[in-house]
């Protein structure tokens, strides 16, 4: 990409928060650069978000920026999570496009183009994820543990959210500018990614997955915390979602009940049916609350279309408030 264009606003902002990742760092930002530097139509620029990094990690990314204007170092303390390093990185990217990537750079830098250009040749699209789990995409040197747990992971959330996604956990993506500014999001930590799709695809904005390949970290200590990611990613099928678990468990309730119904019918034909047995009581109890849990699902279905609604008056409002500002 072209830096001839002092003073402008770059055309493309690449996010990368980063946690303790001394041992990246330098690596990572020379192989973005170096990628970014291909480009020669589109200027560009790069936002290290240190979370709250206690080893060198700010030291070493200020190095690079100093030797490069074109890389912005934004630092604060204590580390807040991946969340809100991304909620700073979006407020303060000036590019009409915005990706985010690993600072281990799990996904290669190649991406970053890839990604960048299909929203570059397609103005019909709002969001690019890279998606390791659809048709051409692939891991290597990940874990089985965690492949397990991210796949089958992936796959419930995907239920949870329209658009038949492979991918929504991940944080190689590609944003317009626009898409970022008219969300309100909330999350600090990993679930993050989760809100942004959720809220984008509420709002009726356009997305596509891209195949990636997902590398297994080579340096650093990996974030990643498995008791704490998959309760909030059960949390959030749940709120997004919650006919899933109510009418599981309703249809559940219903089908013993029915069952047991069969059962009674069948002992009162056979004249073996005890009036004292509490059998009756106790399918009718679980008919009733098969029921009525069914009920608190559809009563979840209209708060969540309810929701949706709250989200465009959301970016109506942010609409408002950013142009007074801009005055």
């Amino acid at each position: 990409m072209d830096s001839s264009s002092k003073g402008k606003n770059p055309e493309v902002s690449v996010v990368i928060p980063m946690y303790n990742e001394e041992e990246n760092v330098q690596a990572t930002l020379r192989e973005v650069k170096n990628l970014l530097e291909g480009f020669k139509s589109h200027t560009w620029e790069i936002l290290v978000i240190n979370d709250g990094s206690i080893d060198r990690t700010l030291e070493l990314a200020e190095e690079m920026a100093k030797a490069d204007d074109r890389i912005r170092v934004i630092s604060y303390y204590p580390n807040m999570g991946r969340g809100k390093a991304l909620r700073r990185g979006f407020e303060e990217a000036r590019g009409d496009i915005v990706v985010t990537t690993d600072a281990d750079l799990s996904y290669e830098a190649k991406y970053i183009g890839i990604l960048a250009t299909e929203l570059i040749d397609n103005r019909g699209l709002d969001l690019v994820i890279g998606s390791p789990y659809m048709e051409g995409g692939g891991t290597k040197g990940v874990p089985f543990y965690r492949l397990l747990i991210s796949r089958l992971g992936n796959k419930i959330l995907g239920f949870s959210l329209a658009g038949n996604l492979k991918t929504t956990t991940g944080i190689l993506r590609a944003y317009r500018k626009y898409v970022v500014d008219s969300l309100e999001l909330e999350s600090d930590g990993k679930e993050i990614h989760l809100e942004i799709l959720s809220k984008a695809l509420a709002l009726g904005y356009k997305v596509k997955e891209v195949p990636a390949v997902l590398t297994g970290r080579v340096k650093g200590k990996s974030k990643f915390k498995f008791r704490t990611t998959a309760i909030s990613h059960l949390f959030f099928s749940f709120f997004e979602k919650p006919v899933l678990i109510f009418g599981l468990i309703g249809l559940l309730f219903l089908v013993l009940g029915l069952i047991g119904g069969i059962y009674i019918v069948i002992l009162r034909y056979q004249r073996l049916l005890t009036p004292n047995r509490p059998l009756i009581t106790l399918v009718v109890l679980l008919i009733l609350t098969g029921i009525q849990i069914l009920s608190f699902g559809f009563i979840g279905t209209q708060i969540v279309a309810l929701r949706k609604e709250i989200y465009k008056v959301q970016r109506e409002n942010r609409k408002l408030w950013q142009e007074v500002r801009r005055k």
